[in-house]
């Protein structure tokens, strides 16, 4: 009689071949007398009545096949197999790429039967909804909210707004770079074996004791930002919006402007007077290229356009032949109020952002710490960037006392 066999379509899954030792293809026969362990054997050798030790082969028998259907009539239980593991291997709704794999369905059989009776089915619907309950329990302390109604936010890398959202990935509910990022690094190389001594063994444990106690710090800060919405950035758009008004208005009360025929005459005079200043302002300028006829030239041309109200076309040339990048502003910039006034100023001529400063100082002092000094070339080969950056920010580190040369 027909009985169900393995579903799965790799053989070396099924045990050998009690005769040939050869992996068992279905169908194939189990002996009902024999076992446990069960007693398997191939067509060819059932018919060549192959007996060993107690098997006999006028014993009764099974045939072991999955060529039934099992949800569908015109689906066997070993393409049902096949489907799902189709859907694992190629991912859910490339149904193109699971009839491939499949080979005896189409595309359009594929997507049909598995949303049928494996997605809407009434069957599985209350264990989905378990699943679905389960995963929101497990990330309920740690993911930052957003209303049905918002598409969270995903930026890409190194972005303004995933900058301004601390590298936040609402997917995922989690951070680019996580606080105390480098935590895990004090565990790396701790290995429990049996004939550590008592105390090296407490030593170990109190190691992963501070570990957690770190990793406590880091979910308390999440903590603080699901419940506060920190980087639910529509909100504080709204909330910037709504300052600069009420700034705004105040601006107008303070000038005695009570109707708002009067701020527009209001905002047009205060518009002239950005543009006279910035006049003087660029009057001020030419006096340092008076003695260069070219860069007065350049500076005549520049004021023509923006008197006609272009926007200059031809930018100011230095004396030294390269105008040098102005320093980065930090302000609001993640991580700023974790630097001294030193590593401020390093950021800003370095033009280095402070989150990836912090990262690399911690990578360096951490290596160094390992190595008990570092090289410049250690360095440059740690932090891939480019490679005026690193020696600066190594030649900090060492004038600072943060690192020691090797």
């Amino acid at each position: 009689m027909d009985r169900l066999g393995s579903f799965s379509n790799d053989p070396s899954d099924k045990p050998p071949c009690r005769g040939c030792s050869s992996y068992l293809m279905e169908p194939y026969i189990k002996c009902a007398e024999c076992g446990p362990p069960p007693f398997f054997l191939c067509l060819q050798c059932f018919t060549r009545g192959f007996e060993y030790k107690k098997h006999q082969s006028d014993h009764t028998y099974e045939i072991m096949t999955s060529d039934f259907p099992v949800l569908d009539p015109s689906w066997t239980a070993q393409e049902e197999m096949a489907l799902l593991e189709a859907v694992m291997d190629c991912g859910f709704g490339n149904w193109q790429d699971v009839a491939n794999q499949m080979c005896t369905k189409t595309k359009e059989e594929c997507e049909k039967h598995y949303m049928k009776h494996f997605i809407n089915n009434p069957l599985f619907a209350s264990t989905l909804l378990n699943l679905k309950q389960a995963e929101e329990a497990k990330t309920t302390d740690t993911a930052i909210p957003f209303h049905s109604t918002d598409d969270p936010p995903r930026p890409t890398f190194d972005s303004l707004l995933s900058r301004d959202m601390a590298g936040y990935m609402p997917a995922r509910a989690d951070f680019i770079e996580e606080f105390d990022n480098y935590a895990e690094w004090d565990l790396r190389d701790i290995d429990f074996v049996e004939d550590d001594s008592d105390i090296l063994h407490a030593l170990k444990m109190a190691v992963v004791d501070i570990y957690h106690s770190r990793l406590k710090e880091r979910q308390r800060r999440k903590k603080i930002i699901r419940d506060h919405g920190l980087i639910n950035l529509r909100k504080f758009q709204l909330e910037f919006e709504l300052r600069r008004e009420i700034k705004r208005l105040q601006e107008y009360r303070t000038a005695g402007i009570t109707n708002f025929c009067s701020a527009r005459t209001y905002d047009h005079l205060k518009k002239t007077r950005e543009e006279e200043r910035l006049k003087r302002t660029m009057l001020s300028e030419v006096l340092q290229y008076i003695q260069d006829s070219s860069a007065c030239q350049q500076w005549l041309r520049r004021q023509a356009d923006i008197d006609s109200g272009l926007s200059p076309s031809i930018p100011m040339a230095s004396n030294s032949g390269r105008r040098s990048a102005p320093p980065l502003n930090l302000t609001g910039l993640p991580g700023t109020e974790k630097l001294n006034e030193k590593e401020k100023e390093l950021c800003q001529m370095v033009r280095l952002v402070p989150g990836a400063y912090l990262e690399y100082k911690s990578a360096l002092l951490n290596e160094c710490n390992k190595q008990g000094g570092l090289r410049l070339a250690q360095a440059r080969a740690l932090i891939k960037i480019d490679v005026n950056k690193t020696r600066k920010i190594y030649d900090f580190l060492i004038r600072e006392g943060y690192i020691t040369k090797a």
